[in-house]
């Protein structure tokens, strides 16, 4: 095991449910000294994020360290602190009044550490009309514009099968935290850096939302079908389902070859981009008649050895059984004193000299309390005195 590229870091970890562990986990799995701070047992203010030892909660944080520490206590608070001088990052995604009534907002940090970075989750920004709202992944997601392009025309809106807001928020504050830290690096200083769910639902709406910023186009549900690329969706093999992608004019021209359809190149419905667009649905119908005949797998193959995008549609155990899955190591092994040998989901981001690793599964709550407070300067006699007092 080796020291990852952001071992330097300390982060101290205030995040509860999904958003907020995710950017902790981003940063935890490179390396950072990520430090869980929790509630003591019986004071309430709990993760909300299921059961510790359930598939979610051990996905959200490992490589962590967890100590438990009441914020609500002045003596929690001064441990907080202490723990901040010697920081480099605190994440939080309470409401967005919540750091301030404990005293440990951007300001009240940066007066203990002022290279401090601070990164915040909210549900909808850290000001405006909303900003006091509670945040829920479906609520952004709906309000985001996510839903209105979801599911098949005419059915209503359908929410997204994972939790898109969340995570994508997650996301977005890692990397504003580590903007942050390379910025310090010029500046000497810290700064704060916020993300929501709201924000970074729109933000991954992407082309969908750019059509109503630039042309004043309100996309609509377009099922399984590209919004925009055809023909690009779903087709019906004589054994299941499989994805085609084939827009464009060469990839539609060995599309056609490669299915033994030339017909479909001349014929005057189809022969032109416009023209697919103006008749997908029957066109659709026209490739669903002849890829009919394919098996999944067989027609997935061919199709790819001709240059045409397609690829089957898994549930979760064949996506993991696929031999680019395994080769990716998207399942990663990681042993777990309560749970034995695991796996839990693999990092995305591939690095030549610095991979990420599974150094450790999710700690118990409080499971690191009396080390780190010993790594702060507090001797065993303080730690007691807390420890009975309620404080940890």
């Amino acid at each position: 095991m080796t020291a990852g590229p952001l071992a330097r870091f300390t982060v101290l970890d205030l995040t509860r449910v999904r958003a907020g562990p995710t950017a902790v986990r981003y940063l935890a799995d490179w390396g950072a000294n990520c430090i869980k701070v929790e509630m003591p047992p019986g004071a309430g203010d709990m993760d909300m994020g299921g059961p510790r030892h359930g598939p979610d909660f051990q996905n959200l944080h490992r490589n962590k360290r967890s100590i438990t520490l009441n914020l609500k206590e002045p003596d929690g608070k001064a441990v907080f602190m202490k723990l901040v001088e010697k920081a480099d990052v605190v994440v939080e995604n309470y409401r967005a009044d919540v750091k301030f009534r404990l005293g440990i907002d951007y300001e009240s940090l940066k007066k203990v550490n002022p290279r401090i970075v601070l990164g915040s989750i909210s549900g909808f920004g850290q000001d405006g009309p909303y900003a006091e709202r509670a945040g829920f992944d479906q609520i952004a997601q709906g309000m985001g514009g996510l839903m209105w392009v979801t599911g098949m025309p005419g059915g209503g809106p359908v929410r997204a099968g994972i939790a898109v807001a969340d995570v994508g928020a997650g996301l977005h504050c890692a990397i504003g935290v580590l903007i942050a830290l390379l910025e310090r690096e010029t500046s000497g200083q810290g700064q704060w850096v916020s993300s929501s769910l709201l924000q970074a639902m729109i933000s991954m709406c992407d082309f969908q939302a750019a059509r109503w910023t630039l042309a004043k186009d309100v996309p609509g549900q377009a099922g399984n079908n590209h919004p925009t690329s055809i023909p690009t969706g779903v087709f019906k093999t004589k054994d299941g389902y499989i994805n085609i992608a084939a827009s464009g004019g060469h990839i539609y021209k060995r599309f056609c070859e490669c299915i033994k359809a030339p017909e479909l190149m001349t014929d005057e419905r189809f022969s032109t981009d416009k023209a697919r667009r103006a008749n997908r649905d029957v066109l659709n119908a026209e490739i669903d008649k002849r890829v009919a005949t394919y098996g999944s797998a067989e027609l997935v193959e061919k199709l790819n050895k001709a240059g045409v995008p397609a690829g089957p549609i898994y549930k979760m155990d064949e996506m993991f059984a696929d031999p680019q899955v395994k080769h990716l190591k998207m399942a990663h092994p990681v042993t777990s004193p309560k749970l034995g040998d695991i796996e839990l989901i693999g990092q995305a981001i591939n690095m030549s000299r610095t991979p990420f690793e599974m150094r450790s599964a999710t700690p118990e709550q409080g499971e690191h309390t009396e080390a780190v407070l010993k790594e702060a300067g507090y001797d065993a006699a303080a730690i007691a005195s807390f420890r009975q007092r309620g404080v940890i």
